[in-house]
């Protein structure tokens, strides 16, 4: 090198400028990721939620099938022999199974740790060895979430001897939205 000459040494590293891009960049990738963390959290929410209200619905109708299959009568619709206060609520379907009355009716929940509408069923409850008991009818909260009426519960007659039962549930999102959630069965219409 001559004597006198001067080096110049170019600075190593990132200009300040560059820094502000790279992390501006890193930002709307990390936005990115985050929002689709969070919908695929919503996303594994209402699953859960849509299959948790299934097995509930399926729990339901087999119980409304089981007891169909066992009633010597039905009628649609309100009844006269429903031995506990409908309270508002409109009956759906009312059954004659051992000589007891069972009734299911749609309408406002007892109470304000049920989600929307209610189905209940009114009438004996079950013993350990599933025969209905011989005590006094019981009002108990089927499932919760229902559709307005009529659309909760359909009791449809589809042909002589065969009835379709159908539920619907709307369950509530955040942000307001509903899930709708329905289930069908067929069922033996008693004296069919």
């Amino acid at each position: 090198m001559p004597a006198g000459a001067t080096v110049v040494k170019r600075a190593e590293g990132f200009t300040l400028t560059e820094l502000l891009l790279a992390m501006a960049l890193g930002l709307v990738v990390a936005g990115v990721v985050m929002q689709g963390l969070i919908a695929s959290g919503r996303s594994g929410e209402r699953l859960a939620l849509q299959m948790r209200e299934r097995t509930f619905q399926r729990r339901t109708l087999g119980l409304m099938r089981a007891e169909l299959g066992a009633a010597e009568s039905w009628q649609a619709g309100s009844g006269t022999g429903a031995a506990c206060p409908l309270a508002g609520r409109t009956a759906v379907v009312q059954l004659v199974v051992q000589g007891k009355t069972i009734v299911y009716s749609v309408g406002a929940a007892p109470s304000p740790i049920w989600r929307g509408m209610v189905l209940m069923r009114c009438g004996p409850a079950y013993g350990l060895a599933g025969e209905l008991s011989s005590g006094a009818a019981q009002n108990r909260v089927m499932l919760d979430g229902l559709a307005p009426a009529p659309e909760g519960l359909l009791v449809l007659e589809e042909a002589p001897g065969l009835l379709r039962l159908r539920l619907k549930q709307q369950m509530p999102l955040r942000g307001g939205a509903f899930l709708p959630i329905t289930m069908e069965v067929m069922a033996p219409a008693p004296g069919g």
